[in-house]
């Protein structure tokens, strides 16, 4: 199986309504083995991200209240996904693919006022 990445908004009743994601190439956020090997790794934690960490037990909801925190996280992250590529025994470009989408998803996220999910 395969994570997704979606961005949602919120409907009257505060629940989630999803947007009209990009083709489904561009939702790919890994394999469901990168909840535990990547994202979740030990790698991620040391370096003190505190988002994508909660993969490994789950599924990753950003609201939009963190949209900004979990944006400046992938930042202080993108230099280290070579490593971290490697690491969890996977190609840099695969990983820096489903990194860019749930990064784009983020932004598509802020946009409008929303959030995102990793599942």
């Amino acid at each position: 199986m395969s994570l997704l990445v979606h961005t949602f908004v919120y409907d009257a009743e505060g629940g989630h309504d999803f947007l009209e994601d990009p083709d489904h190439g561009e939702t790919l956020a890994g394999f469901e083995s990168t909840r535990t090997r990547l994202w979740g790794s030990e790698a991620i934690r040391a370096l003190g991200c505190r988002f994508f960490p909660r993969l490994r037990s789950g599924d990753l909801y950003v609201e939009r209240g963190d949209v900004d925190d979990f944006l400046a996280e992938c930042e202080a992250l993108r230099p280290h996904l070579g490593r971290l590529a490697h690491q969890g025994g996977y190609e840099v470009g695969y990983v820096t693919e489903r990194f860019d989408n749930i990064v784009a998803a983020a932004v598509r996220a802020r946009a409008h006022d929303g959030g995102i999910v990793v599942w």
